[in-house]
């Protein structure tokens, strides 16, 4: 029974399968004729449609080349001069340049202090102890303004001020002491020890402040010591003086001796 079924059934299925390829061909044949037609668009204009959104920008596009560098143009008109601006910072140091050429000499100028006082004086021999009087210093190197008197052996100040003062004395064969005075005061000593068989220098210095009037002399000081003090064409004995710097008066009262 089987086997007389299965010739039954692949009949069948080969009718169903003819019938399915003969509709094929005419659905074909129909849509070509249907398409010997002419477009529905040419017989037949539809209804406009409705415009679209607007579409979204598009990316910017990729930057291009630099161009060639082109010809300089013509200078334009002068501008106008701006304000004056800020001061800037101070610059460095530049280096240090060449000397220059001297300049001519200048004329001789006028003296700061006009007054002077200055006095250089020596002995002509030789002095002792014998008298308890000023050294006469009687030979002059320098006393143009006349303040020192080779008569009384003093210096008498003219121009009250700051004065220097020194003297460098020759010994010969005694032990000596001399003193300086100011106005019969003692301000300085010097004591020389004497060593036989050779000369001996004795010297001393002081700055005093004198007023008008006021009188600087040397004089041996003691009587115990036999002094002598000498002087010659080889050696001399020597007392000198001078103005540093005068005093400024603000009131004629102040030039009164002290």
């Amino acid at each position: 029974m089987a086997l007389i079924m299965k010739p039954a059934w692949i009949a069948v299925f080969c009718v169903v399968i003819a019938a399915r390829l003969s509709v094929s061909q005419e659905v074909d044949t129909e849509l070509a004729e249907q398409d010997d037609r002419e477009p529905c668009a040419r017989w037949m204009r539809g209804v406009s449609g409705t415009p679209g959104f607007n579409g979204i920008p598009g990316r910017d596009g990729r930057e291009g080349r630099e161009g060639e560098k082109g010809d300089n143009g013509d200078s334009g008109p002068k501008g106008p001069n701006g304000e004056t601006g800020e001061p800037g910072d101070e610059g460095t140091a530049g280096k240090r340049g060449f000397p220059g050429n001297p300049g001519l000499k200048g004329q001789s100028g006028e003296a700061f202090f006009p007054q002077r006082s200055a006095f250089s004086m020596g002995l002509t021999g030789k002095t002792s102890s014998a008298s308890r009087a000023p050294i006469r210093f009687t030979k002059t190197f320098y006393n143009d303004q006349h303040h020192y008197d080779d008569i009384s052996g003093k210096f008498r100040c003219a121009i009250p001020g700051i004065y220097y003062f020194t003297y460098h004395l020759t010994i010969n064969g005694k032990e000596t002491k001399v003193a300086m005075f100011k106005n019969g005061r003692t301000v300085a000593f010097t004591l020389d020890q004497f060593h036989n068989g050779n000369l001996d220098q004795a010297s001393g210095g002081v700055i005093l402040n004198l007023s008008a009037g006021d009188e600087v002399w040397l004089q041996l000081y003691d009587d115990v010591f036999d002094a002598e003090i000498y002087a010659d064409t080889n050696n001399d004995s020597t007392f000198t003086g001078f103005l540093l710097a005068p005093k400024i008066l603000s009131n004629p009262t102040d030039n009164r001796r002290r």
